[in-house]
């Protein structure tokens, strides 16, 4: 995949944070998220981690993503957790904008992530999901690169 991304495509640590909204509550919750971006392998594939710590809930979820190159722009999108299994998606590579989607005909997980590179190198993230009890989740928030010390 030829981008000038440098989220997803630079080996390293990201950090976000943000708001969620889930269909069960009115009240906005604060998350953070911690990604963990590795190294390129053969065929352009890139693994990755992802630690989700919503403010006041015990439990981090985790995910486990892998990209894969289907061409310039386009690229497949698998994603592992506790929850859900895995499930499979595809996304697009625009200038100032990485975006995956998942859709099932089984319609136990579905949704999609959108990251709009900003300015400053970081990105502004927005993200809907919803299950097969028709939870509804979203997610709005910044995701930035940790500094190295």
């Amino acid at each position: 995949m030829n981008t000038h991304h440098k989220f997803l495509f630079e080996p390293g640590i990201w950090l976000g944070e943000g708001k969620v909204q889930l269909s069960v509550s009115e009240d906005d919750l604060q998350f953070f998220t911690r990604w963990n971006i590795g190294k390129q392998k053969e065929k352009g594939v890139i693994d990755s981690s992802q630690e989700i710590e919503i403010k006041g809930l015990q439990d981090k979820s985790k995910n486990l993503l892998i990209f894969t190159p289907l061409g310039d722009d386009e690229f497949k999108v698998e994603l592992e957790n506790e929850n859900i299994g895995k499930v499979q998606g595809k996304g697009v590579i625009r200038p100032k904008l990485i975006a995956w989607e998942f859709r099932s005909l089984d319609k136990v997980f579905e949704g999609f992530e959108v990251y709009e590179l900003l300015e400053d190198g970081s990105y502004f993230m927005h993200a809907e999901y919803i299950n097969k009890e028709e939870l509804r989740t979203q997610i709005q928030g910044k995701i930035w690169k940790k500094l190295t010390s």
